[in-house]
């Protein structure tokens, strides 16, 4: 692979490290924040979710600044939301009146930044890699969200162990502040990165755009030009095709569903309280005990995103799916049965909570973007891919703000419901879940009985 064509996917996916690391960052301060503001399970649920509320207006509000400006300027734009989030969250007021508000305006910020990351770093690098390499580098992104994830939980957790005598009033807003640093990276990055070739070709400048292709690597510099143009000019002589009619059904429901299951798998309940599951696992007191285990948590969820993209292609999305779920049933009805004893016992309960992170990185984690761009024929690939993105944020929102009131009312059977969601994502994959792994996307149109 051309050494500057990975130079520019990694420091371009730096955006979704970002994107990692803002959503798993609050995990470590959300039960202080709880407190010190004294906030009901209703608010609290929405200062930790309000992030998601700023993604869902991020995912649409992306996509026409980076068409007018370019993808660099509005990954520059995107860097500067989330500075001025991580900035303002690690100075939120102490007044008990202002705090809470400033807060949730600050991680409605970073949400927009989250949002627009989403859509534009996977846009830019499939727009700058040759074909060969595309699928690897997209993954590339994938894999830094992960691992952004991770790092949250790391530093969330040397913060801890390390300024044990401050007032918790401080230790969190350090926590949240701590992102400035790979933010700060990544402004730093963008500045050494070219436009994407696409978008140069799409304003005119066609020269600047064969430039970039030859150093990131294209064989066939001219020929690929010449395609660009093409595919251009076709996109602007076309009939904007509708997305809700009767023959898109079929996508737009296997779109929907693989993000309802995602989503209502909870693993951003997981991922969001996280901390707070394992005090109830240890008990109180633990609060390092449980920043170690879910710092132990995003490590499996690395490891198990690396293997899914080994195999995602030889056992097919369809199969993974089925695997996962089957899993997940059953790491979640032990911890479900854990919870519910006066005295769980902690090994078993975090082997419960571990298998399910890993099964749902090895399923559910690795094939929702991947299903999704595929099921949608050509002339709709673009509105499906915002449908599928809204859809996995909306119930995000809605099961990141809702469990704080779920934990306190159901307890384990919390846990029981999402074993139960499980099951019927076991049965949606084997009766109704078509495969599509291998072949062209042309081919998957047949295959599903679509056409644009």
């Amino acid at each position: 692979m051309n050494k500057f064509l990975l130079y520019v996917s990694v420091a371009a996916s730096i955006g979704g490290f970002l994107f990692g690391f803002d959503s798993g960052v609050i995990s470590g301060a959300e039960k202080a924040i709880q407190s010190e503001f004294g906030l009901s399970a209703f608010w609290h649920g929405f200062i930790v979710s309000v992030a998601l509320v700023g993604t869902l207006f991020g995912v649409f509000a992306a996509g026409r600044p980076s068409d007018r400006f370019g993808r660099r300027p509005t990954l520059w734009a995107m860097a500067v939301l989330f500075l001025v989030s991580a900035l303002g969250c690690a100075l939120t007021p102490t007044d008990v009146t202002i705090g809470p508000h400033a807060l949730g305006w600050f991680r409605f910020i970073g949400g927009l930044a989250i949002g627009g990351v989403s859509v534009v770093v996977p846009l830019y690098i499939v727009e700058i890699a040759p074909g060969r390499w595309r699928g690897l580098l997209v993954g590339l992104n994938q894999l830094n969200i992960v691992f952004g994830i991770l790092a949250s939980y790391i530093t969330n957790y040397l913060v801890a162990r390390y300024m044990p005598d401050f007032d918790p009033r401080v230790v969190w807003r350090v926590m949240l502040g701590v992102e400035c640093l790979p933010i700060i990276a990544f402004m730093l990055l963008l500045t050494t990165i070219p436009e994407s070739p696409r978008w140069l070709v799409r304003v005119g400048r066609v020269a600047d755009s064969a430039k970039v292709l030859s150093r990131v690597g294209c064989e066939r510099v001219a020929e690929t030009v010449e395609e660009i143009k093409a595919s251009l000019l076709a996109a602007a002589n076309g009939v904007d095709v509708p997305l809700f009619q009767r023959k898109f059904l079929k996508p737009i429901l296997l779109a929907f569903f693989i993000a309802f299951f995602n989503q209502i798998s909870g693993i951003n309940a997981i991922n969001y309280y996280a901390p707070r599951i394992f005090e109830m696992i240890f008990g109180e007191g633990s609060s390092l005990a449980a920043l170690a285990g879910t710092m132990g948590m995003g490590l499996v969820n690395l490891v198990f995103t690396a293997i899914a993209f080994a195999v995602i292609d030889k056992v097919g999305r369809r199969v993974l799916i089925m695997i996962g779920a089957t899993a997940m049933v059953a790491m979640h009805s032990l911890v479900a049965w854990q919870l519910s004893l006066p005295n769980p016992t902690a090994a078993i309960a975090v082997f419960g909570i571990f298998g399910f992170i890993a099964a749902f990185a090895m399923s559910s984690g690795a094939c929702l973007w991947v299903y999704i761009s595929e099921v949608f024929p050509n002339t709709v690939r673009a509105k499906g891919q915002a449908l599928g993105c809204f859809t996995h944020w909306f119930l995000c929102t809605i099961i990141s703000w809702t469990f704080p009131m779920a934990a306190e009312r159901a307890g384990s059977w919390t846990f029981a419901f999402f074993a139960v969601m499980m099951v019927c994502q076991f049965f949606w994959a084997v009766f109704f879940m078509p495969e599509t792994k291998g072949g062209s996307i042309e081919d998957i149109e047949k295959r599903l009985g679509i056409s644009g």
